[in-house]
């Protein structure tokens, strides 16, 4: 068997990879800077800091800057949680998750300050006060009205994004939650078009800015709405069967023609619409449990909760509409010919996929953590796997023996997490390390690892969260 020449060999092409995508990353990252750039020259250019004689003038100014920045960012920031593909592919859902997270909270002080400055510097024009003044522009101007709901919509996003509330809601109620992200866009727009004398004041900034709002329109209609319907379409999808695979776990392979025009890779994940007659508007995060051909992808499904408790019985003959395919966690973002793959719960659908769909490796080593191995989903086909592949399955089963250990109770507590990883995997600070579990294993889990050696970016983690 081929194995990869050692990290940093130019023959590495695992590590070409890597630079290409590096350089790929730049190249978007310098064109969002840009546009940032253009936004705040293009205001100064067309006398944004010209006019300040005094605290009205001031106001002016500030309300147009913030605006003219808010936009920008929340452009940027719908576009990175929109799951276009091509930006998915870069970065990977979390990160462009993370990353549309740290830009939300300064969108909306943005925002707020834009609406702030804007109410006083007028008051202050007409000699009446802030909130006479806010009901006086409602009537004189509709456009405002549908700025104020934008507002809050664009609160009721943040508020829904926070961890408390993330934790009280279902994944149905926060993904139409997050719908309204796009809801206050629109409802931004005609007061944009009507007063913001910056996006209309000359045809080059007109034109910039119909092009930003073109790009990222247009980028979520294609990839969100109409390739998914038309490719379904074309592709004849339908549930081909049902398998069960544990007592609150089943597989349901969906079976298409030509499939390879998803361009899926094993690990990877879609969003899955099943497309009966009381849940077809519902659509859900499910990982491949195996490696897609041209004829099937497969999906192992746990009951945890609302809709997937439904999808343990979908009819077979049931149409589907996928959209996707999403996700980095995949063999080709590797850079070392050794490699770990770690499975908690339900977390094992995409490491079994990884695991048949692996090449040019040295060693691999499975780790799966389940409550109970007699009940495990996917385990005996890991176990097929892990003999005709020569690799090396541990199998851990049993509750934890602490909050702050990803060990069960079997083991002594008398080993640390790290001495007993040390133990399963001994050249593990030499490895890609794949992880995907819910949310605290994956932390555990990696923070074992990187005390081991291993570096940040060899461990790639798929959250069984959203």
């Amino acid at each position: 068997m081929t194995s990869f020449s050692r990290s940093g060999s130019k023959s590495n092409p695992a590590q070409s990879r890597k630079k290409r995508l590096l350089r790929s990353q730049d190249l978007v990252e310098s064109i969002g800077w840009l546009a940032l750039l253009f936004v705040i020259v293009s205001f100064l250019v067309n006398g944004g800091l010209a006019g300040i004689k005094d605290l009205q003038t001031a106001l002016g100014a500030i309300e147009r800057i913030s605006a003219l920045v808010a936009t920008m960012l929340l452009l940027i920031q719908i576009l990175l949680i929109s799951r276009v593909p091509w930006l998915d592919r870069l970065y990977g859902h979390d990160r462009a998750t993370a990353t549309h997270k740290k830009i939300g909270k300064p969108v909306l002080y943005l925002v707020i300050l834009h609406v702030v400055a804007v109410i006083w510097s007028y008051s202050l024009n007409d000699g009446v006060g802030v909130i006479d003044e806010f009901m006086s522009l409602i009537k004189i101007i509709p456009e405002i009205l549908l700025a104020t709901i934008s507002l809050g919509l664009m609160i009721t996003v943040v508020l829904a994004s926070i961890n408390i509330s993330r934790k009280k809601l279902s994944y149905e109620a926060w993904y139409l939650v997050h719908l309204l992200g796009y809801g206050a866009v629109m409802f931004a727009i005609p007061h944009q078009l009507i007063v913001g004398v910056d996006i209309t004041i000359s045809p080059i900034t007109q034109g910039f800015w119909v092009a930003a709002y073109l790009f990222v329109g247009l980028n979520i209609l294609w990839f969100r709405l109409a390739s998914p319907i038309f490719l379904s379409g074309t592709r004849k999808l339908q549930v081909g069967k049902v398998v069960r695979e544990s007592t609150d776990s089943v597989s349901i392979t969906i079976n298409g023609k030509k499939l390879n025009a998803f361009a899926a890779e094993a690990g990877q994940f879609f969003i899955v619409r099943f497309l009966t007659k009381s849940h077809w508007w519902r659509a859900h995060p499910f990982s491949l449990s195996a490696k897609p051909t041209e004829t099937a992808f497969r999906f192992t499904i746990g009951k945890r909760g609302d809709d997937t408790a439904i999808f343990q019985n979908i009819t077979p003959g049931t149409k589907v509409i996928l959209e996707g395919p999403y996700g980095v966690f995949v063999d080709s973002r590797r850079t070392e010919d050794e490699v770990v793959l770690v499975a908690a719960g339900i977390g094992a659908p995409p490491i079994r996929a990884l695991a048949e769909s692996l090449e040019e490796t040295k060693s691999v080593n499975i780790i799966y953590r389940v409550r109970d191995a007699d009940d495990a989903p996917l385990l005996s086909e890991l176990k097929e796997l892990s003999q005709r592949k020569n690799y090396k399955l541990h199998v851990l089963d049993g509750s934890r023996r602490a909050e702050d250990s990803w060990l069960p109770k079997s083991v002594s507590s008398e080993v640390s997490d790290e001495q007993a990883l040390q133990r399963i995997c001994p050249s593990i600070s030499a490895a890609d390390v794949f992880i995907c579990g819910p949310r605290e294993f994956t932390k555990l889990f990696s923070k074992s690892s990187e005390k081991l050696g291993v570096p940040t970016e060899r461990i790639h983690a798929e959250e069984f969260a959203w």
